[in-house]
């Protein structure tokens, strides 16, 4: 499949467009107060010629409700050592109309997937629509949205195909969850799992605490914190900034084998770029949005930054997840302790109050841990800094004779 270049990719598109939406499917968006379709509640009604009337509320509006929309489907990234690299993944609709997503879904995939970030006590309306694979017109593969570690989750909105519903080729779901726990989850595809997250479908998820601010902590050293990982009425788990770092990594060969229409090698699958946050390292530690691959007709793909920043003095909480299938691995920062507050969205408290939170220089994720670390910066010196993988062999992108790379980024302390 690779004789595909840029010059074919519009008339790709367009046949996508045309053949893609069996008879009766459509793109729909729900959302509670949204007035047209964009998955944005509006506050206010409309005027005749579209815009916001101030003096006219909508009646339909929560402020308690958010919303998003999310496209499934195909793209590229680009690897450290500049491989470019077939994916399957999700992408922001978010804003679109619903007579524009089917277009500006396709070659979007973005790996990671884009952030889900809600807040609890809220509504959330998350529609999916699949806009199939462009550059793989003979696959007409299904899409879910599995938010991972969701307490009590409806079985129609879980993303499980044996017992929920899966979204077809040119058709939306909209699922609803009722936000009453925080914490750090992920979200994937749950359909044929293991190739569509091999191939790219995952994303950062997490639910901020409701707890409000200010709160002293330590008793009686003068800071006080506005935001904390979870509701422990201490402020124990209070912070300044927060970073969502992903631990991953891709097998080549079988995403070449995705793209070349070739047998998929799922008994050999051998992962060889680890990153964080879709990316290895040096690109960890670029701040902006990676350049758009040419093949993805110029949609940034890859726009998650994985560098840490923070002033001396701050409280950094790192909301740590691994989605990986074929691979546990172990984060390190041998010059910065971590504190582990939370495992797997879950506050480490004892039944009597008690906090059994704990530091240590690194954390082991299973594929579909999670786990919140905060980083107290008031003793360090400041510099740069480094979280990396504790596996020598994760510290290059592909060429274990590489110097450097992999899965490793920087945590700058400044003044």
């Amino acid at each position: 499949m690779k004789q595909f270049n840029r010059l074919t990719i519009p008339l790709l598109m367009a046949l996508l467009l045309v053949f893609a939406a069996p008879s009766g499917a459509q793109v729909t968006v729900q959302c509670k107060g949204d007035l047209n379709g964009d998955a944005i509640p509006d506050p206010f009604l409309f005027r005749g010629n579209g815009t916001p009337n101030p003096n006219q509320p909508n009646p339909d509006y929560d402020p308690n409700v958010q919303c998003m929309h999310l496209s499934g489907g195909d793209g590229f990234v680009t690897m450290a050592d500049g491989k470019l690299q077939y994916i399957f993944s999700f992408s922001d609709l978010t804003g679109v109309p619903e007579t524009e997503a089917m277009g500006a879904g396709i070659l979007a995939a973005a790996f990671p997937a884009p952030a889900i970030v809600v807040d609890q006590g809220s509504e959330f309306y998350l529609t999916l629509t699949n806009v199939g694979m462009l550059m793989r017109p003979d696959l007409f593969d299904p899409h879910t949205v599995h938010f991972h570690g969701f307490p009590q989750s409806s079985t129609v909105f879980d993303g499980l195909p044996e017992s929920g519903i899966s979204i077809n080729m040119g058709a939306s779901l909209t699922y609803y969850y009722n936000l009453v726990e925080p914490g750090t989850f992920m979200y994937h595809c749950h359909v044929e799992a293991t190739e569509h997250m091999q191939m790219g479908m995952l994303g950062n998820l997490y639910v901020r605490a409701a707890q409000a601010g200010p709160i002293e902590y330590p008793s009686g050293s003068g800071k006080t914190y506005n935001q904390f990982a979870y509701n422990d009425g201490d402020g124990s788990t209070g912070y300044d900034k927060e970073y969502a770092l992903q631990l991953g990594s891709f097998d080549p060969d079988f995403h070449d084998a995705s793209w070349n229409v070739q047998p998929l090698p799922f008994a050999n699958m051998w992962d060889r770029y680890p990153m964080i946050n879709g990316r290895g390292y040096p690109d960890t530690v670029d701040a902006l949005p990676l350049a758009a691959p040419a093949e993805n007709g110029g949609i940034q793909s890859q726009v998650e930054s994985s560098l840490i920043t923070a002033a001396q003095g701050e409280r950094v909480l790192l909301r740590l997840s691994n989605l990986n299938i074929t691979r546990t691995h172990t984060l390190q920062s041998p010059s910065i302790p971590m504190e582990v507050v939370a495992i797997d969205a879950k506050q480490l408290r004892s039944t009597s109050g008690e906090n059994l939170y704990y530091l240590t220089n690194s954390v082991t994720l299973s594929g579909g841990m999670a786990a919140d670390v905060i980083l107290d910066t008031t003793d360090i010196p400041v510099g740069d800094y480094y979280v990396y993988a504790a596996n020598l062999q994760y510290l290059a992108n592909f060429d274990e004779d590489q110097s450097t790379g992999g899965m490793m980024t920087k945590i700058v302390v400044t003044p």
